[in-house]
């Protein structure tokens, strides 16, 4: 069985992969990013199980699932409380709290060799979880920011907003009034503060605004191209991993 474990603390990963050792699992491969992690899945034959570390160097590792379908099972490694995972908490996959225990790790280590999980079981906690994570009950979402425009500091209301996007590793978004302004903060972090009855993330690269799509077109390989009102800088597409979330979210 081959194990591939993506952690971003290395410290942690070189004592997981010391611990997996003990039960006789060989690791195939230790990663540390999202990037990373994508170029790699993409490149290789996915193993038999993963072991997932939700918070990585460079965003969550829920992005790896929206860019690629994973063809592994899943064991969350993760330092969230335990009460929290133990809401959704099913038996297709095991969420072991930092730091590990090599009991709790056999067990689940003995409950994946047992149960064999689906890729489709995996997916639903992994919903399960970036609703807990991401979108909690009673979240007050963004309803402006401010931008720094020279020496002026600018109000923009979040519904001026047709895209958040990413490029050369800025963050940036492009309003109504066709204008980009740079934002501070990642894009993970601006998604986190975003209503998602509005806003939707495409892909790696963009959220976009639901009233700013102008046309939705059959693009290759099932995905599907936006068009919105006034951003036409770089092709939007729909990864096809995200397509059916999509159409749900615009019904």
């Amino acid at each position: 069985m081959n194990v591939l474990i993506i952690e971003d603390e290395k410290p942690a990963a070189r004592r997981l992969n010391r611990m997996l050792a003990a039960l006789n699992l060989e690791v195939q491969q230790m990663l540390h990013s999202v990037e990373e992690s994508l170029n790699w899945l993409q490149n290789n034959e996915h193993p038999d199980l993963i072991f997932l570390d939700i918070q990585l160097s460079d965003g969550l590792s829920f992005e790896i699932f929206e860019e690629i379908e994973v063809k592994s099972a899943i064991i969350f490694t993760t330092a969230y409380d335990e009460y929290a995972l133990k809401a959704f908490k099913l038996n297709s996959i095991d969420y072991l709290l930092k730091p590990l225990d090599e009991d709790e790790l056999k067990v689940a280590v003995d409950k994946f060799k047992e149960h064999q999980p689906k890729q489709t079981d995996v997916q639903v906690n992994l919903d399960d979880i970036r609703r807990l994570l991401v979108n909690p009950v009673d979240r007050k979402f963004k309803k402006r920011l401010t931008i720094k425009v020279g020496q002026h500091i600018k109000i923009i209301n979040i519904d001026e907003v047709e895209c958040f996007y990413s490029e050369n590793k800025s963050t940036y978004i492009h309003t109504k009034e066709n204008r980009n302004h740079l934002l501070d903060h990642s894009l993970e972090c601006w998604q986190e503060q975003l209503n998602p009855e509005h806003f939707f993330r495409v892909n790696r690269t963009f959220i976009v605004n639901i009233n700013a799509i102008k046309d939705i077109i059959a693009f290759s390989n099932s995905r599907l191209k936006l068009i919105l009102h006034s951003y036409t800088e770089t092709e939007i597409i729909v990864s096809r991993e995200r397509v059916k979330d999509f159409k749900n979210w615009i019904d």
